[in-house]
């Protein structure tokens, strides 16, 4: 007897008194089955309150009704949004979305984008880590179409869906300087990622076209935390000619500038990339580098579903998703 838990097919072999390849095979209306068989296996589903894990089962059988997504960083809320996107356009084309994470681990990226393959997913939208992505090429030339979602990558034909990465950063900084800004703060991760390295280089087309050249001081990459930006920013406030802004790369950046920032009052103007959650309750006014996530994951997943749905080989184009400059938080 079972005593909690969601019941299982053994469950269900054992309430019916057959066996687990009976279960499966009425479960999976193949045929040639006994009808007194059926009888009993549909009555002990009824009974238990069973029901079939179609996710499950897919991925075991293989299906192209099924989707893989392979994350750079479910850490990174960004990424949940956008997976919650690509769920909602492809459950209403009667698609499922598996997602999984590389944590930015290129042989992780690989192994899980193979796997996802070799479970015969319908196509795959995927945040590359990996400079090369040339292992996906078998898979591509026999019909599992790609697409690249945040940054683009290398080595097979496959579409591309990005943010307007370096024109949000030029317009952030140049409104910086526009407004009289001189010593301008950046604070960015690992140039080695190509939407940090767009931003850094549209913040310094910023300059640029101003005329100016940025202080190289003021510029810190490698911040891959709230805490390594906020000591980043900590030790710009306390050197002997502090900056008046700051320009974050992402939302972690952003974050550790404010802690280091908002506890001492700081008159530090400070603009970011990436919103995020309850930006509008900061107690001063903070710009932010927006974009509509949601429309990111739905171009993608809309992408991939026309190539599995068309069989049409990918055109290897890039769309883009705009950016704009709001004001969140701020006292009344």
């Amino acid at each position: 007897m079972r005593s909690s838990g969601r019941p299982t097919m053994v469950d269900v072999a054992a309430a019916a008194g057959v066996s687990l390849k009976t279960v499966s095979r009425v479960i999976n209306d193949h045929p040639n089955v006994d009808r007194a068989m059926t009888d009993r296996v549909n009555d002990a589903v009824a009974r238990l309150g069973y029901h079939r894990n179609a996710v499950a089962a897919s991925l075991r059988s293989g299906s192209r009704d099924t989707i893989g997504f392979v994350s750079a960083d479910l850490a990174n809320t960004v990424y949940m949004q956008i997976a919650a996107a690509m769920s909602s356009v492809a459950v209403g084309r009667g698609h499922q979305v598996v997602i999984a994470s590389s944590e930015e681990d290129p042989a992780a990226e690989r192994r899980l984008a193979l796997d996802f393959c070799q479970r015969r997913v319908g196509g795959l939208v995927l945040v590359p880590t990996s400079s090369d992505h040339s292992y996906l090429a078998p898979e591509v030339a026999h019909g599992t179409p790609v697409v690249f979602l945040d940054r683009p990558g290398h080595g097979i034909p496959a579409d591309s869906v990005l943010i307007d990465n370096r024109g949000g950063a030029r317009a952030a900084v140049g409104e910086l300087l526009g407004e009289g800004h001189r010593r301008i703060a950046m604070l960015l991760d690992s140039a080695d990622i190509f939407t940090m390295a767009e931003r850094r280089d549209g913040a310094l087309e910023a300059f640029a076209l101003a005329g100016r050249r940025p202080d190289p001081d003021l510029a810190v990459m490698g911040l891959h935390t709230p805490t390594a930006a906020r000591e980043a920013m900590d030790r710009l406030l306390d050197s002997s000619d502090p900056p008046t802004a700051v320009f974050c790369g992402n939302n972690r950046a952003t974050i550790g500038a404010l802690q280091a920032i908002l506890p001492r009052d700081a008159e530090v103007a400070v603009t970011g990339f990436d919103d995020f959650e309850m930006s509008e309750l900061l107690p001063r006014r903070v710009r932010i580098v927006a974009y509509d996530v949601t429309e990111l994951g739905a171009l993608a997943a809309t992408i991939l579903l026309d190539r599995i749905a068309e069989g049409a080989p990918a055109d290897g184009g890039t769309r883009y998703v705009p950016t704009r400059l709001v004001d969140r938080g701020g006292r009344a």
